[in-house]
Order: C-alpha cells, then sequence, then structure tokens
C-alpha cells in the first residue's frame, strides 16, 4: 500500500503539469504505459485528472477538455462519481433516463 500510496502522490504531482510528455514518461518508466499506448494519451492524462479527487482544482479543466473533444460521457461519468452531496444526482440512482 505504501508503494502505491508513492506512486499516486507522484502522478498527481505529475498530473497537476498537464504537460502530456512529462505524464507520459512517468507512466512509461513505472511501467504503467508502453510507447504508443495507451491510443489517445491525452484523453487518458483529462481522465486521470478528472478522477483524482486531490487534483479538485483541476477538475473543471478536464471537464473543458473532455466536453470540447468530445468526451461528455466519459466526463460526467467521472466527475460525478466524486461530487456526494450537492451533485446532479438528485436521484438515488442514475437509472431515470
Amino acid at each position: 500500500m505504501d508503494d502505491y500510496t508513492s506512486f499516486r502522490q507522484q502522478l498527481d504531482t505529475v498530473l497537476r503539469t498537464r504537460n502530456l510528455k512529462q505524464v507520459q514518461d512517468f507512466l512509461i518508466a513505472k511501467k504503467q504505459w508502453q510507447v504508443g499506448q495507451p491510443a489517445d494519451p491525452e484523453f487518458a492524462m483529462w481522465m486521470m485528472i478528472a478522477g483524482s479527487l486531490t487534483l479538485r482544482d483541476l477538475h473543471e479543466e478536464a471537464r473543458k477538455w473532455l466536453v470540447s473533444h468530445g468526451h461528455e460521457a466519459d466526463a460526467d461519468a467521472v466527475l460525478r462519481r466524486g461530487r456526494g452531496v450537492g451533485s446532479k444526482q438528485g436521484k438515488k440512482s442514475g437509472h431515470h433516463k
């Protein structure tokens, strides 16, 4: 668990830069990614930012990037998850559509 906590803290630090090359280099060095994978590393970077509870101050920027690149459903799925009280969840389940 200490290894994961350390990795996560390092990843969040690199994600905070929003520098795709730094994120790729870090994740390749940590053997989480390979050269050329994932197919859309910029999308993956913004999804990781959106999914990080410690990067909440970047969530709106991530949402804007994701929506402007055709990933609104992904943004909604990830960003809605961590909001809790006061979110758009209104109903207990999201199955009302």
